[in-house]
């Protein structure tokens, strides 16, 4: 059969590809942009009507999308979500659930986000997959757009695979495709993608990036996380030359370091004068940039985020924020108020594949305090678990300075944090490492 003829054979209606699912499914459901929600939608309604109960949602990082359809609260005795990564979507339904003394809906998988393939494919094993992707090509293939990650994978092991067309997806290459021949169900349906507009860094933010971007040299490669910080050390790179881009997340800061010629990968030793992600959030800029690009490439994080992988990236700069570290450096990046509250995501992945490059070096970049002020971010003791353990973390960041912890014994990373923290809380912190015998 031609392409098409495959394509049409396999084009269905939302509620058709979603009769496909059955009871007692294990569905994993793409990441962030490439929620589908016509797929979503169609899914929900069969739950709300009785059709289907007992389907196990596996994914990362739900959007509005999952929230309005397959995530409502009134659903969850018929859809179980299995979250790797919690948003604000997961903490409301569990402080509902608290609220209600009902037990927590919510399942949480801890894992490493260069794990969640083989998590989901081998420890798992997923019946069928949904998600987004951009139009058929000539050759009969469909780009995962935004969304390599943990999609790509998926989709060789799923017995069912559902995918929602929509043209506003961009088309993207490197190792992110799937051919018609292995869909079950081609849903076509427009929709804007979810956007994420670019956070506006605050004072300390643009601090904290001006010190952060004094410890980047050009010519290195990039990794960066999402939120104000993040955007404020790329705006402060405008200055640098030939640096490069190997990040699990593609944001707007970085795609307009590389509209700015600040970014051409031209120094890059893997990859070179290509950019590299697994998966895209951002505004439409961003997706318009993607579009037909042949500078960029989306990978499995299998690859994108493999600490060995990183590493072949000569000068690897990695920029992660954390919500706790301790007086020996320990970072706590996924708990909050006694809670789960993000998850380890890729933190791990690149601060230690960014260390391990030839000149690379890891940052851990924070707010010296949280809660307008009240709570200090630089602490005795973590109030959650351990998302970068003080063996690995390099470089830490505050609106106060820098210090490379690599080399220091305990009392001279408990002086160093110190130093780091608000004046106002560093004699209580002296005093709590004095107890503990640090110093």
């Amino acid at each position: 059969m031609t392409h098409a003829a495959l394509y049409a054979e396999r084009l269905k209606r939302a509620d058709e590809a979603a009769a496909l699912i059955r009871s007692g499914a294990k569905v994993a459901m793409g990441l962030g942009v490439s929620q589908p929600p016509a797929v979503l939608k169609a899914i929900a309604d069969r739950a709300e009507r009785g059709e289907v109960e007992d389907v196990n949602l596996y994914y990362l990082l739900s959007c509005r999308i999952a929230a309005d359809t397959v995530l409502r609260y009134e659903l969850m005795d018929r859809i179980r979500p299995w979250s790797l990564f919690h948003s604000a979507i997961e903490r409301k339904l569990e402080q509902r659930a608290f609220e209600e003394g009902r037990p927590n809906p919510v399942r949480f998988i801890p894992t490493g986000f260069q794990q969640s393939p083989r998590l989901l494919c081998d420890e798992v094993g997923m019946d069928a997959l949904v998600c987004t992707v951009s139009p058929m090509d000539e050759d009969g293939f469909f780009s995962f757009g935004t969304n390599t990650d943990y999609a790509k994978p998926v989709s060789q092991t799923a017995r069912t695979v559902i995918v929602e067309v929509n043209p506003n997806m961009p088309r993207v290459f490197g190792d992110c495709t799937i051919h018609v021949s292995k869909v079950a169900a081609v849903v076509e349906h427009a929709a804007p993608l979810v956007e994420v507009p670019k956070a506006e860094p605050q004072p300390n933010d643009l601090i904290i990036g001006g010190v952060i971007a004094g410890l980047i040299e050009d010519g290195a490669t990039l990794q960066m996380g999402i939120g104000a910080l993040p955007n404020a050390v790329c705006d402060a790179l405008r200055g640098h030359k030939h640096l490069g881009v190997h990040t699990e997340m593609l944001t707007p800061g970085l795609v307009e370091l590389m509209q700015a010629g600040v970014a051409d990968h031209s120094r890059k030793t893997l990859h070179p004068g290509v950019g590299v992600f697994t998966f895209a959030m951002g505004d439409r800029n961003t997706y318009d940039f993607l579009d037909g690009n042949r500078g960029m490439e989306a990978h499995p994080v299998s690859y994108v985020n493999d600490p060995a992988v990183i590493a072949r990236n000569a000068k690897m700069v990695s920029v992660n924020a954390t919500l706790q570290i301790d007086l020996t450096g320990a970072c706590c990046s996924e708990f909050l108020n006694g809670r789960q509250f993000t998850a380890a995501g890729g933190q791990l992945d690149f601060v230690r594949g960014a260390h391990a490059s030839d000149g690379g070096k890891s940052i851990i970049a924070c707010h010296s305090t949280a809660a307008k002020g009240a709570a200090s971010r630089i602490v005795a003791r973590l109030d959650g678990p351990v998302t970068t353990p003080r063996n690995d973390t390099h470089i830490v960041a505050t609106e106060h300075g820098w210090v490379n912890l690599k080399g220091l014994s305990t009392d001279q990373r408990a002086r160093a944090l110190i130093g780091l923290a608000a004046p106002q809380f560093r004699d209580e912190l002296t005093r709590s490492a004095v107890e503990q015998g640090l110093i």
